[in-house]
């Protein structure tokens, strides 16, 4: 049975007696339930507790702060605060659901039950599961151990972000490495949008001279896109930035301040001064145990419609989703419009296939190449072609787009997406297709 306090949980004695009586099994039970108190649980659950009412929409969420983490490589740079990313959970969760501060162990998607790790359950009619990625920083031999010292760190990690700063600022030559892992990654163009800033740092603290800057990349190219791609790499060579494909970071010896990467089939030792590690990452282990995976582990959901391909009273949303995009919260904001209406026309029973919303693939990545210098990639995660919102080539660097990314975009994420009213740029992009 669940022992509700006033610091976890909201919500009155007469509506969990209601709660409770309503279930044959004493499970407290929600028309949805909502796994994950991050930007797409919240993007969805700020629209569907209005609607539904107070108290029909649950929120399972451990933490005590939310982070709006594309800020981070801003931290990394020494651009912006930490605080600046940071809001206590409490003030973000909607007033209308009901904040469940728990972890969830697995999903029993044929009972309509989620358990969690202290034994109790929930039980839902409906289920959204936004439960982002993991970090698996022990999936590289001996990171765990070094992480945030020997000149090892990471814009990944709350703990190692601001001394990411420390490393960049105190930086006196050598050799500075960047990686990017095989797995999928959440803001995946975060990996080299630190690798260009820390370069940029270095040339105006005149180090650069003295410096090797490498990128190291599990994929086959420093960008999945195309256009976006063509920039990076003509930047990196004007500027001397050594791209490596196909690098994948095996090993860091932090007492050596050596770095074990497999190119190909070989293996190559690196020595540094500055790593910045980007971790392999993957989708919480409780998706797969409970049935909800695909074989990588992803909620298996169509990838339009983002229901589940099996379980029709279950959709999913964000980096824990299989969408075949770039996991990033621009990604998220154009599924939370697509998932908001399915979800309420199956509720309605009124949800066809042929007429339900579509989710086209859109995806963005502020590309910051240097201060006050950002390329905006704007696309289709699915077709690979750009989605511009803006009537100029946003393949070139700008101040304007870097001016947008670093005060306009957060406000439209803590105003607009986190409270639901945000679902992408579609409409501004269609008003300005008009433009002359």
């Amino acid at each position: 049975m669940f022992v509700k306090s006033n610091c976890l949980f909201s919500g009155s004695k007469h509506f969990l007696l209601k709660r409770l009586a309503s279930t044959t099994a004493s499970i407290p039970t929600y028309k949805l339930v909502v796994i994950g108190g991050g930007t797409g649980g919240l993007a969805v659950s700020s629209t569907l507790s209005k609607i539904l009412g107070k108290n029909e929409v649950a929120i399972i969420e451990p933490s005590n702060v939310h982070y709006y983490q594309p800020l981070w490589t801003f931290v990394g740079a020494g651009i912006k605060p930490l605080a600046d990313s940071a809001k206590p959970t409490e003030q973000v969760m909607p007033k209308d659901a009901y904040w469940i501060k728990n972890k969830v162990a697995k999903v029993q998607p044929d009972k309509n039950i989620v358990e969690l790790i202290d034994g109790q359950k929930v039980g839902y009619d409906y289920l959204v599961v936004a439960s982002g990625l993991q970090c698996n920083w022990n999936k590289i031999k001996g990171l765990t151990e070094t992480l945030g010292k020997n000149g090892v760190t990471s814009i990944y990690s709350v703990d190692t972000v601001e001394k990411t700063w420390d490393f960049i600022r105190d930086f006196k030559g050598g050799n500075a490495i960047f990686t990017m892992p095989a797995t999928p990654i959440k803001c995946p163009g975060a990996a080299v949008k630190i690798a260009y800033l820390t370069e940029d740092h270095f040339t105006k603290k005149h180090v650069r001279n003295n410096s090797n800057v490498i990128y190291n990349t599990s994929t086959g190219r420093i960008f999945s896109i195309d256009k976006y791609a063509k920039s990076l790499e003509k930047i990196a060579k004007e500027r001397g930035i050594q791209v490596n494909v196909f690098t994948e970071l095996k090993e860091v010896r932090g007492d050596k301040k050596e770095a074990v990467f497999k190119e190909r089939d070989a293996e190559k030792i690196y020595n540094y001064d500055l790593l910045h590690v980007v971790p392999p990452m993957g989708a919480p282990s409780f998706i797969g145990e409970s049935g909800l995976g695909n074989p990588q582990g992803f909620v298996d959901v169509d990838k339009h419609t983002l229901q589940h391909v099996k379980y029709p009273n279950i959709f999913s949303l964000g980096d824990s989703s299989s969408a075949p995009t770039s996991k990033t919260a621009a990604a998220i904001s154009a599924q939370s419009g697509v998932l908001k209406k399915n979800l309420l026309d199956s509720i309605s029973n009124k949800f066809e296939p042929s007429n339900a919303a579509k989710y086209d693939g859109y995806a963005s990545c502020p590309l910051l190449v240097g201060r006050n210098k950002l390329i905006l990639a704007e696309f289709s995660g699915y077709t690979g072609t750009p989605m511009e919102t803006f009537p100029i080539d946003q393949g070139q660097d700008r101040p304007f787009m870097y001016w947008l990314t670093k005060e306009i975009i957060p406000e439209i994420y803590w105003n607009g997406l986190l409270k639901g009213s945000w679902t992408g740029p579609q409409k501004v992009r269609k008003m300005l297709s008009y433009l002359p």
